[in-house]
């Protein structure tokens, strides 16, 4: 019934098994590339019989076929579907997927193993990765990259023995096509892992700089899986690898870390990916600041931080505006403190380097040299009004009183150094740090800062302490002398406690050894203050009697010898010779550099007052008194001078300005009266073209100026008026002379107007007289209204003429200052007269023009009526003859004249 039932299907592992026949025996390329073909479209679905028994197959194809990529590529791809365990699953009915074997995790791991046996074959394949055929490369990446995957440590040794190895992974990263990119990123992520080798040979080929650019190529923060992937292969190179670490901050490359950081204010709404990117971000930072990290990996060294910290010192060492930056520069903590509180805390730290802690107070007392301002914010943060009593911040006086009173003798000695340096040559700040008061224990009152000092320098060996206990009792010294010189009142403080004089005698008077001598000098220095500065305000602790209790106690001369033991010692000798401390051990560290300087200048004047009476003292008070009344006096006048030296200056500085506008306005004003004298030669003219009356100018006396005008100037003006009233005049003769030929012309036409009726028509001759007779009748009235327009402006003219001079004789009666006053306004109205007057100007030369115009009109008016007449056959005089014969009866009068 049906038809022959069809044979057995081949299986998977025969069509394989098959196909590797083919692609081993077959000679012509095209066969072995189909073959090949079909082994990578099986070699998914067929995975463990593809590895068993094509990969040998596949390997010899790679060897012997590697000009043709199109083949390489079908290889490497049917490799990477045998070993890689990332493969997605196929889709497969339920059927089929419950029938399916399931495949080993470790699959990939054998297969891995099987073709690295032969390390040839990784070096086989890091050639063809060179390719840069994309269907070569890129296969080849992700076959290496299974590989690494598989068995990792394996591949990274065969890559690291290989030569050039590395180096040809890392061309993947400048791959211009972004997926050999990206999967060459991924490939170094499993190459670099806990190899701390090829981490560095990595680095060394300019991985930072390559992989920094990817992550700002791709947005930083803002990037995709991409700068994620680079950020691990970051984490790889640098984590507990020191070496790559110092690379990475010596290469400066973590000021590029810097815009990774940069989110903007709007932080809602983040993908996951910016999530995780910043995530690994922050990572890296820790990374680089690990504590695990050896010693030095994140932090300078000493020497190198100590340098830096001189050279701070020496750039604002007196420099005020350096001082105040200084002082207002917060250090990188959480939470943010104040430079030089950080500064201070090292400064107090036992556990610092001995030369880190020198650099740190010299940095101190430059940033106080000469600087009363930041001394006085370094007190403040003693004085009980300026305290935190919550405790959350750490101040610089708290940190100087926790050095002062710690077990540490070197920081018993860098913190009183430095609180001297906070009342070098600052008697106010000296009084007010009387007003400290610190807490001892609890249930007991609290005592002064000054108590304290006194209180730790008595009980001396008492106190369990490490290092030198002399240095200790040293520094207090100088801090209790620096205090109390030139202030009587720290002065009297210290002696209102009863049991400070017996502890400076004892001191000075026993004999000890040479090294307690220098303390024994110190004493002696702070007792000789104390009297010198002492204002007798204490009845038992007067000058004479401290200085008798000398004589008693000690002897005179054994207290100078005792103050002598300062300035001879050693180590005050190598203090003095410069400010920075340069002491080569912390036991040498017993003398201030501005400390050897007030020993200098109180030594001398200590010994000669243990020697004066109380005469002498008295004497001595008196021209003390005197002195000082003196210095008052001088300090006062001192300050007047200044005072007057200042408003001189002021008041030289505002006569130069004066000068300077006074210059300025002289020069306006000449400006102005040049322009004055413009205006009124401009208007004197256009009352001579305008023909005014002669008879206003002589109306004055002949020593007066009519506007600026001498008497030379007004004859020469008045002879060019004479001449433009003679033209004028002349102008009107013409005038009449014209309409007189114009009259005689109409009146011969009308005596031969009945003898050419023949030839002209009778109409057509009164057309044309009525025509002449009205252009004659325009010109009378166009001469009628320029003579009343001339009168007009003449009227206008002349009132101006005698408002100008009113002010001109006004303005000569003022002084200069009232001139310049008004030279302004004089200056304004000045510019409207000659505004007025150029356009009266104007339009007088336009109206002349108008009458040589209409002069010209008539002329050619005459020169047409005498042609016409000529035509009708009359007798025509021509204007020259006319003028000869009239000049001919002129001289002909002229004669009769003569002889009459």
């Amino acid at each position: 019934m049906g038809g022959p039932s069809a044979g057995p299907q081949p299986s998977g592992a025969d069509t394989i098994q098959k196909l590797c026949d083919r692609v081993a025996s077959s000679t012509l390329l095209d066969d072995r590339r189909d073959a090949v073909r079909a082994l990578k479209a099986l070699s998914k679905k067929y995975r463990l019989e593809g590895g068993i028994q094509a990969m040998e197959h596949l390997v010899h194809v790679l060897q012997t076929d590697r000009s043709d990529s199109e083949i390489i590529g079908y290889a490497l791809d049917t490799l990477y579907n045998v070993i890689s365990n990332d493969l997605e699953e196929e889709e497969q009915d339920d059927s089929e997927e419950e029938n399916s074997p399931k495949q080993g995790d470790d699959l990939g791991s054998q297969f891995t193993e099987i073709f690295i046996k032969q390390p040839e074959n990784v070096t086989l394949l890091l050639t063809l990765v060179e390719e840069f055929d994309f269907h070569v490369r890129w296969p080849g990446v992700k076959l290496l990259t299974s590989l690494l995957k598989q068995q990792g440590p394996q591949v990274q040794q065969i890559i690291l023995v290989s030569p050039m190895g590395v180096s040809r992974l890392m061309d993947l990263l400048a791959d211009s096509r972004e997926v050999i990119r990206n999967d060459g990123v991924l490939l170094l992520q499993q190459l670099t892992k806990s190899n701390a080798a090829i981490q560095k040979i990595v680095a060394f080929e300019n991985a930072f700089e390559r992989l920094l650019d990817i992550v700002t190529e791709e947005g930083n923060s803002d990037g995709g899986i991409v700068v994620e992937d680079c950020l691990l292969l970051l984490q790889n190179l640098l984590k507990n690898n020191n070496s790559n670490q110092n690379f990475f901050k010596e290469g400066s490359y973590i000021q590029r870390m810097k815009p990774w950081f940069e989110v903007g204010d709007d932080n809602c709404g983040w993908s996951a990916q910016k999530v995780t990117n910043l995530h690994l971000m922050l990572q890296l930072v820790r990374v680089l600041v690990s504590p695990t990290n050896p010693p030095g990996a994140t932090t300078s060294p000493a020497d190198i931080l100590t340098e830096t910290i001189n050279t701070v010192s020496e750039v604002i060492r007196g420099c005020q505006m350096n001082q105040d930056y200084f002082a207002s520069v917060n250090a990188p903590s959480n939470p943010p403190r104040p430079a030089i509180v950080v500064l201070l805390m090292s400064m107090v730290n036992e556990r610092q380097p001995f030369v880190l802690r020198c650099a740190v107070l010299y940095c101190f007392q430059c940033f106080l040299y000469k600087n009363h301002k930041g001394q006085g914010e370094i007190v403040s943060t003693l004085l009980p009004s300026t305290i935190d009593a919550t405790g959350s911040s750490v101040s610089a006086g708290q940190l100087l009183c926790g050095g002062l009173f710690s077990t540490d003798s070197l920081s018993n000695w860098c913190a009183a150094v430095a609180l001297a340096h906070a009342l070098q040559e600052n008697a106010a700040l000296k009084e007010q740090l009387l007003r400290v008061q610190l807490a001892t224990s609890i249930g007991n009152p609290p005592v002064s800062l000054l108590q304290q000092c006194t209180n730790i320098l008595s009980q001396g060996d008492k106190i369990d302490r490490r290092g030198s206990k002399v240095q200790t009792r040293v520094g207090l010294l100088m801090l209790l002398c620096t205090w109390l010189s030139n202030c009587s009142i720290a002065v009297t403080h210290f002696l209102h406690n009863p049991a400070n004089v017996p502890f400076l005698t004892g001191q000075i008077a026993e004999n000890l050894g040479e090294e307690e001598q220098l303390v024994q000098g110190l004493c002696a220095l702070l007792l000789g203050i104390s009297i010198y500065y002492n204002d007798n305000s204490l009845e038992n602790y007067r000058k004479e009697k401290l200085k008798q209790l000398i004589e008693k106690r000690i002897g005179r001369e054994n207290f100078v010898e005792k103050l002598g033991f300062i300035s001879k010692h050693e180590l005050y000798s190598r203090a003095a010779q410069k400010p920075q401390p340069g002491f080569s051990s912390p036991e040498h560290m017993m003398f201030d550099h501005e400390f050897t300087k007030l020993v200098k200048e109180l030594e001398g004047v200590i010994s000669k007052a243990i020697y004066k009476s109380s005469e002498e003292d008295k004497k001595e008070e008196e021209v003390k008194k005197t002195l000082e009344q003196h210095d008052n006096i001088v300090t006062h006048y001192k300050k007047v001078i200044r005072e007057q030296d200042q408003e001189l200056e002021e008041l030289k500085q505002q006569v130069s300005t004066l000068k300077s506008q006074n210059e300025q306005l002289q020069v306006t004003v000449t400006q102005q009266v040049s322009q004055i004298q413009q205006h009124k030669d401009q208007y004197n003219l256009l009352k001579v073209q305008l023909g005014k009356d002669t008879q206003h100018h002589n109306s004055h006396g002949d020593t007066l100026q009519v506007n600026g005008i001498q008497l030379e100037e007004v004859s020469k003006l008045r002879e060019e008026l004479e001449d433009w009233r003679n033209r004028h005049e002349q102008l009107q003769g013409q005038l009449k002379e014209r309409d007189a030929v114009i009259e005689n012309l109409k009146s011969l036409q009308l005596e031969t107007g009945t003898e050419q009726s023949s030839q002209l028509s009778s109409s057509g001759g009164m057309e044309h007289s009525a025509e002449l007779q009205k252009e004659l009748e325009l010109l009378r009235t166009q001469i009628q209204l320029q003579a009343a327009e001339i009168s007009k402006l003449q009227a206008e003219n002349q009132k101006l003429q005698t408002m100008s001079e009113v002010k001109a004789l006004s303005e000569e009666k003022m002084s200069l200052q009232q001139q310049l006053d008004s030279s302004s306004s004089t200056v304004a109205i000045l510019q409207d007269e000659k505004s007025k007057l150029q356009q009266e100007v104007a339009e007088a030369k336009k109206e002349q023009d108008d009458l040589l115009v209409l002069l010209a009109d008539q002329d050619q008016k005459l020169s047409a009526l005498r042609s016409k007449l000529k035509d009708l056959g009359m007798p025509v005089e021509d204007e020259d003859d006319i003028e000869s014969g009239d000049q001919a009866d002129e001289d002909e009068d002229g004669d009769e004249e003569e002889q009459d």
